[in-house]
């Protein structure tokens, strides 16, 4: 039985840990030979590529890259291209998550957040529509819902993801129609390794405050993405929140 990425090729950036890993993960089960863009985490990056290539020989691939820097979207879709001879879908899921409440905003975080959040995605997009057009493809997007919900102290954070969000529905009308563009919100699925974060307090009202009242899991996302890429062809400029109803009880 033919697996429903059977022979799609789809890159995604940070895809070596955490949700991304997820993310490709599930993509890989699914058919897809998966290009596993990293920065700092080669190990777990190598790791996993060696467990797909394990599992079908030539079906996965990794590519070193700082999306901050200018030429990183063009060498990504080239190693890929290189790789596996065609893109089929790129997942946007690398991002930068730390506080700037105002007064201690800078322009050093505003580059680093805007650019791995917003910048990046806009440009890897662009670099990537002439293959994406070619083979009808798409992209999708890891948003957040404080797009839509500010979260408190994290102003350019918040910035950059309703730019995301607004990139994505922007990008669904340029591309179309040979391309469509959606994206994934996540709730509260993995704690971030920040001290605020890590409080029993902190956490307890977050999950109190979410309707099914539990903490999701990295593949909740993974199968959003599974389903955008794979089952969703007259799905286009779409943003899916996964967050167990936090959304609408914030």
């Amino acid at each position: 039985m033919k697996l429903p990425l059977h022979n799609k090729t789809v890159l995604v950036t940070a895809g070596a840990r955490r949700v991304g890993a997820a993310i490709s993960r599930r993509l890989h089960a699914a058919g897809a030979r998966v290009m596993v863009n990293y920065r700092r985490s080669g190990t777990e990056a190598r790791a996993l590529v060696a467990a797909f290539n394990a599992q079908r020989a030539d079906s996965a691939a990794l590519v070193k890259a700082d999306l901050l820097q200018r030429d990183a979207p063009a060498l990504l879709v080239k190693a890929t291209l290189r790789a596996f001879g065609r893109l089929d879908a790129l997942v946007n899921n690398a991002s930068s998550f730390y506080a700037t409440p105002v007064g201690r905003m800078n322009e050093r975080a505003w580059d680093d957040l805007i650019g791995t959040n917003l910048k990046a995605p806009l440009f890897l997009a662009q670099a990537a529509a002439g293959e994406l057009k070619k083979r009808r493809g798409c992209i999708v997007n890891i948003v957040d819902i404080h797009a839509e919900f500010p979260l408190k102290d994290y102003v350019i954070y918040s910035i950059a993801k309703g730019g995301l969000a607004a990139l994505t529905r922007s990008l669904a009308r340029e591309l179309g129609p040979a391309v469509r563009v959606n994206g994934v919100s996540p709730g509260p699925i993995l704690w971030p390794d920040t001290d605020i974060w890590k409080s029993p307090k902190t956490r307890k009202t977050i999950v109190e405050r979410t309707v099914l009242g539990r903490v999701g899991e990295p593949d909740d996302i993974a199968r959003t993405v599974e389903f955008l890429i794979a089952g969703a062809p007259y799905v286009t400029g779409q943003i899916i929140a996964v967050d167990g109803g936090r959304s609408i009880a914030l």
